[in-house]
Order: C-alpha cells, then structure tokens, then sequence
C-alpha cells in the first residue's frame, strides 16, 4: 500500500494528542480513525476527507477537491484534497479541522461479525 509518508506524518502530528486515536491501513492508504470512525485518510498522494454532508457542495467548490466516487455513486461527505493544495500547512489544517468538527456526529461503521 503506497502513499504519502510525509504527509501521514504531518497529520500524525496534529492528530498526536487527541484520545481515542488509531491508524489502520485501508482505502488504499493509511486511514487516522478517531473514537472508532474514519476521520482523514492519506491516500496514495492525496487527503481523503471525511466532512458533515449539509456542507458537500461547498466544500466540492474548493480548490483541489475531488468527490469521492464508488460504482458510480457520489458519497457526500466525503472528498479527496490534491496534493498540491495540502503543500501550505494552513490548507492542510483547514481539512483536518473540518473533519475533527464532524467526527463527534458522525456514524462508526458497523462492526464485521
């Protein structure tokens, strides 16, 4: 699984204090779970997002966004950030605060049986 080690551990490092903080390799790259659900992924060389869905527009409107794709359905909520637009630490923290915000509301996957 190949993605950006230095950005994971630009992220690891803002993330570093919070409780409830793990890391798990999926979404082809290294996802950073918070209380259990899926908070930020670095994925290949790119962010994977995770955000309240009330804001998917806005946030599709930003440089560098991606919508999240799979077998042609939109996920809301979720966006991929290019890599070029995470080089200014500023736009890195940007996403990252966006996703801790929603990360209280939002649902934990269900667990596999």
């Amino acid at each position: 699984m190949a993605y950006d080690q230095h950005l994971a551990d630009r992220i690891r490092e803002k993330l570093a204090e919070l409780p409830n903080l793990a890391e798990k390799e999926m979404f082809q790259g290294l996802t950073f779970l918070i209380n259990e659900k899926l908070c930020i992924c670095v994925s290949g060389d790119k962010l994977l997002c995770r955000f309240d869905p009330i804001l998917h527009e806005e946030m599709a409107e930003k440089n560098g966004f991606e919508e999240m794709v799979v077998n042609g359905r939109v996920y809301r909520g979720y966006g991929y950030i290019q890599p070029e637009v995470l080089r200014s630490q500023r736009d890195l923290d940007f996403w990252i605060q966006l996703a801790l915000a929603f990360n209280p509301r939002a649902k934990a996957a269900k667990k596999k049986k």
